[in-house]
């Protein structure tokens, strides 16, 4: 197994100091004549020649909306695991720019999205989850312009047989069950602060390999996506090949956004017509992704099985396939609370930071003072008429 959006939280500290030292609905999408775009060229003379967007992993069907933009005569640089190729629209049209879909993770050395996208001018749009764009929004401020997921696929899992009495994770805290998670997550120090679960319970040292999870046969919880490992133990992982049940912190308290995509402060205004036209088509290919995946996972299993092995990285079609029904069936993809696919909801936002700001302020990275939703998120570029 491999560490999931791991290491996030942990990187942005060491960039401060080398920046310091360097310095629609279901007819629409299945009509292209209703589908946003169909303008050849609609992009080419207000967007960068490459619109590139920098994930938190490999390819995989989390980032499905992504490839779905990408069109044919794509290539693939397996030794950067880049995906790059004409970026189309909801009609299939190419928008006269290209897009190229980097890979995070071990591709990157797991850093940070926001700690790459500071790095790199080259870099227009990245993933950055709400609790990251929280952490860093006195230092490294992003502002997100369409929302990726409604429900972070992060959850806690455990084993059903070793404890059929656990229905979620207030279980596992009432039960003292040892949880394994990634040393430094936020949504933990939550769930401990809370008193969801006790400090004595939580273990900090899980390094995202199954190994522990098989070998105590199941005695620990540890944390996972829902779009994902529940397929990859009982389908793929030989030494388990037996379910697991779980629950996603969205639904215990730490309602983060998840893949939302983000961009430094200043190229709100300065790619504002980009965004304009570029958004409603990202809400589109989050539409036409969950409801006609075939084409589009085809593109994800080419570049997983092009250079997913150099990074420790295997993805099957059944694991894609998985992806794609749970990522609808339990609404991880969905219309916002006004009915609009990719929408904030500015209360939920608020409340986030709310929850966020002691528990940041804790670990030594106090988020920016008088912090607002409207600081970290905007709807200003979304197409209302693009729902699911």
């Amino acid at each position: 197994m491999n560490p999931r959006r791991s290491k996030q939280l942990l990187v942005v500290p060491i960039l401060a100091s080398l920046v310091l030292a360097a310095c629609g609905d279901d007819d629409k999408k299945s009509d292209p004549t209703t589908a946003p775009g169909g303008e050849a060229g609609a992009l080419a003379t207000i967007c960068p020649e490459t619109v590139t967007i920098q994930t938190d992993w490999m390819p995989e069907a989390e980032h499905g909306f992504l490839y779905q933009m990408v069109g044919e005569g794509y290539t693939i640089d397996a030794d950067k695991a880049y995906v790059t190729g004409p970026l189309i629209d909801g009609a299939g049209t190419d928008t006269g720019v290209d897009i190229q879909i980097r890979s995070g993770g071990s591709a990157q050395g797991y850093q940070s999205v926001t700690s790459i996208m500071y790095q790199d001018d080259d870099i227009l749009l990245g993933y950055v989850y709400t609790d990251e764009a929280i952490q860093n929004s006195a230092t490294f401020p992003t502002v997100a312009i369409e929302s990726g997921f409604e429900k972070n696929p992060q959850m806690i899992m455990w084993d059903p047989a070793t404890y059929p009495d656990v229905k979620g994770i207030a279980d596992l805290g009432t039960e003292g069950v040892k949880i394994r998670y990634f040393g430094g997550a936020a949504y933990m120090d939550f769930l401990t602060s809370t008193g969801v679960l006790s400090k004595d319970q939580v273990d900090g040292s899980y390094d995202g390999s199954a190994s522990l999870f098989v070998t105590d046969e199941g005695k620990a919880a540890q944390q996972g996506f829902g779009s994902a490992e529940p397929y990859l133990y009982e389908k793929d992982l030989d030494s388990w090949m037996k379910p697991v049940a779980y629950e996603y912190i969205n639904d215990i308290g730490w309602e983060n956004y998840a893949e939302s995509i983000a961009t430094k402060p200043e190229n709100i205004t300065k790619y504002s017509d980009c965004f304009k036209a570029l958004v409603p088509i990202i809400q589109q290919a989050s539409v036409d992704y969950v409801n006609e995946p075939a084409r589009t996972n085809a593109i994800i299993l080419d570049a997983a099985g092009t250079f997913g092995e150099a990074f420790g990285w295997t993805y099957t079609q059944g694991a894609a396939d998985f992806g794609v029904a749970t990522i609808k069936a339990d609404g991880l993809v969905a219309n916002g609370t006004d009915g609009v696919m990719g929408s904030f909801d500015m209360d939920r936002v608020n409340g986030l930071i709310e929850k966020a700001i002691p528990v940041y302020t804790a670990q030594d990275s106090p988020p920016k003072d008088g912090l607002k939703a409207e600081d970290i998120v905007t709807n200003e570029f979304l197409d209302p008429t693009i729902k699911l």
